[in-house]
């Protein structure tokens, strides 16, 4: 395993983002309101950094709080009433328009997730900017596809049929982790469907939220449609998620803070979607093609340095092929290359942040203390710029009910539990609260295809990785992964819209509907 980063060339530079000015000779990029860069109401900052570098800073940021959010709120409002109206098969052509730049601004965009959040280049230039420019080409097309529901009606000289309409002003609320492919999901859906949003991204990744907002606008999205306000959780996020004039929330991330936010906005009878944690297992059966498990396990468990909701964070063997498939797993992970994320070649960058960093590697001991066995990695990986690499992990000998088997890590770490039988390996695949994603690995087509009925998942793969989702399919998870909401495919236009029952009566007289007398 590769110790020694190299880091890329510092001539890499920032992709061109509307200034404010500098600050301390570093840029300084303003909230996006109204159409208009704006810094905090307070004038407060927060820098960006990279975390290959932790002491570059990429540039700062508004420090946001509550009045920022009331002014991004009030720029929605103004702007909803002229973007509800245009009609749907123009805001599909603005869409259009957004894949089309977003192809265009790939490179750099990648560029910019590589510095602020740390994936591989190719990666982030790949499923993350690819992926949204994709959602954009798909959801382009339900311009034309937005239809409701006709039925007969009882009364003669009547008709009645439903109508999708936008729900208003949408708060969005984004993690770090797919910095441009989350957001991106999310406003595409939203405004799709006739909303207006705010955005607040995660305070990681706040110049890759603003460069793909002015992307947006670039495509011709009207001022205040898209609002971006910069800020941390607890003072521009609870703000947005209490404001009155915010009449849904879309939040992607942790459960215990899903659960916070949804226990808000319940109380206001806001519309709500929480798409929170994963814990999700690859089963490899008796009979499975091994080495296409170990392909899929390593591709699963370490793209995104394992950062991903839907990482392979587990896997459930079987004792006939746990050999086999341990000796070649833990090989290749082994061979896995650590390093600067925007250098050819290397398949693990830093984690985000010093926490991430501490967190994956207490979860190393906490294993360790419980039983497991520390198969390969399992510390950070010394670096002279200070970067937050951690070494890729292997845990061996993992019981069902240890915490690195229960709690999500988010990080390079996947754990190895061996069972007897498939029954066991059932029981296993379905015993944690969460339910995102769950693959498994058969050469038996009808057996997979029982398998793909019984696990506990709003995603199931039979023989790939758990990662992987499509756009044009329901993206999300049950149990205490989510409330159930979707934000690919054609679910996403029930989550941004109402719907509105329609009653036509042409018979020139007054119809008691409903109303009969025996």
């Amino acid at each position: 395993m590769t110790t020694n980063i190299r880091h890329a060339a510092s001539t890499e530079l920032l992709p061109e983002l509307t200034r404010l000015g500098e600050h301390d000779a570093i840029p300084y990029y303003g909230n996006l309101i109204g159409g208009k860069p704006r810094p905090a109401v307070d004038e407060a900052v927060m820098a960006s950094t990279n975390p290959a570098r932790p002491t570059q800073i990429l540039g700062y940021v508004p420090a946001s709080g509550a009045a920022d959010i009331e002014a991004a709120v009030a720029a929605a409002h103004a702007a909803f009433p002229g973007w509800r109206d245009t009609p749907a098969p123009q805001r599909g052509q603005i869409l259009a328009r957004i894949a089309e730049r977003l192809h265009a601004h790939r490179d750099g965009l990648g560029r910019l997730v590589s510095r602020e959040m740390g994936k591989v280049y190719d990666e982030a230039r790949g499923y993350d900017v690819r992926g949204a420019a994709a959602l954009a080409e798909y959801m382009s097309g339900e311009g034309r596809r937005f239809t409701g529901v006709t039925s007969p009606s009882e009364t003669p000289g009547r008709m009645g049929f439903t109508l999708r309409e936008p729900i208003g002003v949408v708060g969005l609320i984004t993690p770090w982790n797919l910095p441009v492919l989350t957001p991106g999901q999310k406003i595409i859906g939203a405004i799709m469907c006739g909303n207006t949003v705010v955005l607040k991204p995660a305070e990681d990744t706040p110049l890759t939220a603003l460069l793909l907002a002015e992307i947006f606008q670039e495509a011709g999205v009207p001022d205040g449609v898209v609002n971006v306000v910069t800020g941390r959780g607890g003072e521009a996020g609870q703000a947005l998620v209490a404001h009155p004039g915010v009449d849904m929330i879309s939040f992607t991330g942790s459960t215990a803070a899903g659960r916070t936010i949804g226990g808000v906005a319940g109380s206001l009878l806001k519309r709500v979607s929480l798409e929170l944690g994963g814990k999700n297992a690859i089963v490899v059966l008796d009979d499975a093609d091994v080495q296409l498990a170990v392909d899929g396990a390593v591709w699963g468990g370490y793209a995104s340095n394992g950062q991903r909701c839907t990482a392979s964070s587990r896997i459930v063997v079987d004792r006939r092929v746990a050999a086999e498939f341990t000796d070649s797993f833990v090989a290749r992970v082994r061979a896995l290359r650590v390093g600067d994320p925007l250098i050819e070649g290397v398949q693990v960058g830093p984690l985000v942040n010093q926490a991430a960093l501490d967190k994956v590697d207490s979860y190393t001991r906490i294993g360790l203390s419980q039983g497991a066995e520390l198969l390969t990695g399992g510390r950070p990986v010394p670096d002279a710029a200070g970067g937050y690499y951690y070494q890729p992990t292997v845990l061996g000998n993992v019981a069902p009910t240890d915490r690195v088997a229960q709690e999500e890590i988010f990080g390079p770490t996947v754990s190895i539990t061996v069972v007897d039988d498939e029954d066991e390996a059932l029981q296993v695949a379905n015993g944690t609260e969460y339910g995102l994603s769950m693959a498994v690995y058969t050469r038996d087509a009808s057996r997979g295809l029982a398998w793909v009925h019984r696990m506990e998942a709003g995603m199931v793969y039979l023989n790939a990785p758990t990662i992987g989702a499509e756009v044009q399919f329901p993206f999300g998870g049950i149990k205490n992964t989510g409330n159930g909401h979707r934000e690919t495919g054609p679910s996403v236009i029930e989550q941004f819209t109402e719907v509105k029952s329609v009653y036509l009566d042409y018979s020139g007289q007054l119809q008691r509907t409903g109303f009969t007398l025996d």
